[in-house]
């Protein structure tokens, strides 16, 4: 059998000049392989004489566990220069400007976002926010939703599995249930907009699964109908930019609300172009009205003490009005050629002294 000491020397030595990992692991095979050198010679330990073959043995023992002990640090070394080599490959020297097709943009979202809190902050609304994952309670019955409502089947809402107590719950389906949960944890006057995501099962050119709202919640002793109207017409004016964009307000139905009323603006259609402002045609834009007694009651205020109102509008919508974007899909599509085309750049925040647009 072949001397010990002279296999270690040998094995010891090719591991130590191993020029990279796949060289190394050639090595680990020939020497510890199931066909290697010191498993053949284990092998052979029934043909070596039985006063020898236990010492033989255990000198065999160490010899694997050496060479497995070198070959494993050998391997540790190369990563880590590999590692080394490759981080000086594709090191980024920080202090070279950005290429300019590289330069990101702000998305319309964001942006219209922005706009919309800038426009209620100058009228004293602060902004409110809530959970995505919303109860039952929530999200319908708090707001006056009967239970055999359209908008509480499933072709409509996302439902989820209960919670561990076995309550319903949904994906939002509106901001609403913010409104609901700072009515119950905030004292009047109350003066709140909700800008958000929300969830529906509809999915089209105008219509996204997910999609975002914003949603204003005045609660006081005083306000009235005279108040939404003003509080939406200066609103109005000031996100599409138009001085004097009439407004028209028609009775509708919403559970939450009594009265309640879509708002309409003006619009031109003359010549196959879409222009916003005085003209001959209306557009239905957002919903609102005066905040429904028994939501009130639901969220522990009096309502023979206090009122106010409510409205919401589809953050989508008014920013494709407002830039001209025709299809909805593409605002999650993540295209950078349509980000290039529609996006805002970083700094240009709007204020309402520097400009809204």
């Amino acid at each position: 059998m072949q001397d010990v000491d002279t296999l270690r020397e040998e094995l010891i030595g090719a591991v130590d000049t191993a020029a990279d990992a796949g060289a190394l692991e050639d090595l680990r095979v020939s020497a510890l392989g199931r066909k290697g050198r010191i498993t053949e010679l284990m092998k052979g330990l029934g043909a070596v004489e039985p006063d020898k073959r236990r010492e033989t043995g255990q000198a065999l023992n160490r010899l694997k566990d050496e060479v497995q002990a070198a070959i494993d640090t050998r391997k540790t070394a190369l990563d880590s220069v590999a590692l080394d080599a490759k981080l000086l490959e594709e090191r980024i020297d920080v202090t070279l400007p950005a290429r300019p097709e590289a330069r990101g943009s702000v998305h319309p979202i964001t942006q219209t976002i922005d706009e919309l809190v800038t426009i209620f902050g100058e009228m004293g609304f602060t902004v409110a926010e809530g959970p995505h994952i919303e109860s039952d309670y929530y999200n319908f019955t708090a707001l006056n939703i009967p239970p055999e409502h359209p908008a509480r089947q499933e072709q409509d809402t996302f439902y989820l599995p209960p919670d561990e107590s076995g309550t319903p719950r949904v994906l939002r389906t509106h901001t609403s249930p913010v409104q609901i949960r700072t009515m119950e944890t905030v004292t009047p006057p109350i003066r709140i907009i909700v800008p958000g995501r929300t969830f529906r099962s509809d999915h089209d050119a105008t219509h996204s699964p997910m999609f975002h709202q914003v949603e204003g919640l005045v609660i006081d002793k005083t306000s009235h109908m005279g108040h939404l109207k003003g509080c939406l017409t200066d609103f109005c004016r000031a996100f599409f930019g138009v001085d004097d964009l009439p407004l028209r307000f028609r009775p509708s139905y919403f559970p939450f609300t009594e009265p309640s009323a879509e708002v309409d603006i003006g619009c031109s259609r003359k010549g196959g172009e879409f222009r916003i402002g005085a003209g001959d045609d209306w557009l239905e834009i957002l919903g609102s009205g005066m905040v429904h007694p028994r939501v009130l009651a639901h969220c522990g205020i009096d309502p023979t003490e206090y009122q106010g109102f409510a409205f919401g509008m589809g953050i989508e919508r008014i920013a494709m009005l407002k830039y001209g974007i025709p299809d909805l899909r593409p605002f999650y599509d993540s295209d950078l050629r349509w980000m290039r085309h529609y996006g805002f750049m970083p700094l240009s925040v709007p204020t309402i002294s520097g400009g809204i647009n």
